[in-house]
């Protein structure tokens, strides 16, 4: 697995050896990163399910201001810090090794907000939605934030309260689903 593009373009990532996370197919991240390569400038940017930290990775070297990282594996948190550093980006991210409602708990108490999120949940799961539906109840997304959820093809992601459907692009069994937030920051 590599970088596609900016500044760290061509680099390696380190990943989870086996079966325990699915990344993300090149061709599917330069599909992705073309549909949202100019609202990534200077955004904040959460990697949740993160596995390698490959998608958050991504936006920050196309110019993303911030990226956190969750992920409940310890290899995985581990594998993301070593690529952090790899890539010289330690700076600009946090790695949370935690479930993700317990995360994503701790950091809006802390006010983090975002203005992209990434959603990479272990396929067949309603892990994306509840995701989702815990980020806008703990106001946690900016206002025009785009959600991008990465599914089976043959799970369908709804529409929450908020949120309106951009793209959905298909590639053989994965499916990417974008979304816009348009609800009300308080």
């Amino acid at each position: 697995m590599r970088i596609i593009a900016g500044i760290a373009k061509g680099q390696t990532l380190q990943t989870l050896e086996g079966n325990a996370t699915r990344p993300t197919l090149d061709r599917v991240k330069e599909t992705l990163f073309g549909i949202i390569q100019f609202d990534l400038i200077e955004k904040n940017v959460l990697d949740l399910f993160a596995g390698s930290g490959s998608l958050g990775f991504e936006a920050l070297s196309r110019g993303a201001k911030f990226a956190t990282f969750i992920d409940n594996n310890a290899k995985c948190t581990a594998i993301i810090k070593n690529n952090a550093e790899k890539l010289k980006l330690t700076e600009k991210c946090a790695c949370f090794q935690a479930d993700y409602k317990q995360a994503l708990s701790q950091l809006s108490s802390r006010n983090f907000r975002f203005d992209m999120v990434f959603l990479d949940p272990p396929y067949k799961s309603d892990l994306a939605t509840d995701a989702i539906q815990t980020l806008i109840d703990f106001n946690m997304l900016n206002q025009d934030a785009i959600i991008v959820v990465e599914h089976s093809n043959d799970v369908s992601i709804p529409l929450l309260s908020g949120m309106k459907l951009k793209t959905t692009r298909k590639f053989h069994q994965t499916s990417t689903t974008l979304f816009e937030y348009n609800g009300v920051v308080l």
